[in-house]
């Protein structure tokens, strides 16, 4: 069978490689392997996020897709797919001591194929794959499809089922429409006003008000009933976004150009997986990612992306070489109460001056409160200088780099791992972001557990992927927030931190 061929190559070549290994290589390799035979797909949680500096793992899929003698599609962002030409695929085919018999010449090209005949390994983006799964999948149809840093994959897939209504789409209408530019125009400045009254946010963006919904959906039918082309009437309004905006389940919002006067509309769905019931079924996938979900079976994260019966596995990190330490003060008061923002600054302000000898490297603080972030970054810029960055991939070798939750994603892997990251508060998404609050209303419509089912899960993947890079230097994480301590669901906050060796106490020995 594949999976004793990929076993025994795969061991040979990590046998011949006088460097550290992934320790869940094989097992790895061999459950790509049973899904590629079977037809079968799987979900693998490797534990090593997308904010990994190392990501061996990659050889677990690579073996067995180039031992599997049919086509297989790959599904990784560019610069994933460039690291696999340069580095890995080269290794492995290129390794004098390694058997080349075991690995067969299979062809390898990147997207878009040129002929239908070929049969070898296509690497596609994940923009690629998701528009040729729509609307009938015939692009994968029956091909086994691995899809690696699936920890992006619910981004990817919402941006690409996001329509939108930009500002010069307007100008647009008004020529398609050139008999009721004058309506148009009416409606776009009702609707310029209405938007313009919402007070200004962090997030620029604002949920279509009832009035505002109303605005539109009058223009839609005036323009329905006046025009004089049905035909380009139909084929106008019948695109994706107004089908979309028009539909039901749909998350409607504006994004807001102050400066330049202007909006631009958007609609997403709002359940991710009505909208995928047909892809997982056209053919096997094999989804990698490193923290998907808290347990192993994914259940919650396998609910929010349509997959049902596949096969299931959870690596965690390694205890002797990714254990981190964590402090995990007891006294801080609530995030939610006056205190905080005194107490939290305080409290970093005496955690940099005990490491100001004691860590030789990089200090990051995450803050994913804006305001919060602004008025930390002041206080701190005034005792530490020129040392305090705010949001920069250039901080400097003995930078303090004080950064939101988004911005660290990010860049975390162009800067070299702290040993000391400070996390003000859980990365529970905000419900005063407008699109955060519209999930979680239609969650409460439907009578779902909208805090377990959305925020608890998106916060406990954020916070494994946040803690990626310092996992591998072995560093020290404070987490000021106590919620961990007096809140129940703190507990899987601690099993998505874990391995950890936990300290409640300052002492410049931990830093060292």
């Amino acid at each position: 069978m594949i999976e004793v061929e990929v076993h025994r190559s795969l061991r040979n070549f990590l046998r011949s490689q006088n460097e550290p290994q992934w320790p869940h290589n094989l097992t790895m390799a061999r459950l790509v392997a049973r899904a590629l035979r079977l037809g079968r797909s799987a979900l693998i949680q490797t534990g090593c996020p997308p904010g990994s500096h190392n990501q061996q793992y990659q050889l677990s899929y690579l073996v067995p897709i180039l031992m599997w003698p049919q086509k297989t599609i790959l599904v990784a962002p560019r610069p994933v797919q460039e690291h696999l030409l340069r580095v890995e695929i080269p290794k492995l085919l290129g390794n004098n001591s390694y058997s080349s018999s075991s690995l067969p010449n299979k062809p390898i090209q990147t997207y878009p194929q040129p002929d239908s005949d070929f049969n070898g390994l296509l690497l596609i983006t994940p923009e690629a794959w998701l528009i040729n799964q729509w609307p009938d999948g015939q692009f994968s149809q029956g091909i086994p499809t691995i899809i690696d840093w699936a920890d992006e994959l619910e981004t990817w897939i919402q941006n690409y089922l996001t329509s939108s209504f930009l500002s010069a789409d307007w100008n647009q209408l008004m020529q398609v429409y050139s008999d009721q530019a004058d309506f148009i125009r009416e409606a776009r400045i009702n609707l310029t006003r209405s938007l313009f009254q919402h007070p200004a946010n962090p997030y620029s963006c604002y949920l279509i008000e009832q009035d505002e919904e109303q605005i539109l959906q009058n223009l839609i039918e005036h323009l329905s009933l006046t025009s004089r082309n049905k035909e380009l009437h139909r084929n106008h309004l019948n695109n994706d976004f107004w089908l979309k905006w028009q539909s039901d389940g749909q998350l409607r919002w504006a994004e807001i150009h102050r400066q330049r006067g202007s909006f631009s509309l958007y609609c997403t769905p709002c359940d991710l997986s009505e909208a995928l019931n047909n892809i997982w079924t056209q053919q096997p996938v094999v989804i990698i990612g490193g923290a998907l979900d808290l347990e192993a079976k994914a259940s919650t994260y396998r609910k929010m992306m349509g997959l049902e019966d596949l096969t299931c596995v959870k690596f965690s990190p390694d205890r002797r070489n990714e254990m981190i330490q964590l402090y995990l003060p007891n006294g801080l008061p609530m995030p939610n109460t006056p205190k905080f923002q005194e107490a939290l600054i305080q409290e970093i302000r005496t955690l940099l001056y005990i490491s100001s000898n004691a860590v030789d490297g990089l200090i990051v603080i995450v803050i994913g409160d804006v305001p919060l972030k602004a008025q930390v970054g002041a206080v701190l810029a005034s005792e530490f200088g020129s040392r305090v960055q705010v949001e920069t991939t250039s901080p400097g070798v003995q930078g303090i780099l004080i950064t939101g939750w988004e911005f660290w994603q990010k860049h975390q892997r162009e800067l070299k791992a702290p040993k000391l990251l400070i996390i003000a508060t859980l990365p529970l998404p905000s419900l005063e972001n407008p699109l955060v609050s519209g999930r979680v209303n239609f969650y409460k419509q439907r009578g779902l557990d909208w805090f377990r089912l959305y925020l608890l899960p998106k916060a406990l993947q954020e916070l494994q992927s946040a803690i990626a890079s310092i996992r591998e230097s072995q560093g020290v994480v404070a987490l000021l927030d106590s919620r961990v301590i007096r809140r129940s669901y703190g507990k899987q906050f601690l099993v998505a931190l874990s391995p950890f060796a936990k300290i409640d106490y300052l002492d410049t020995t931990w830093l060292t």
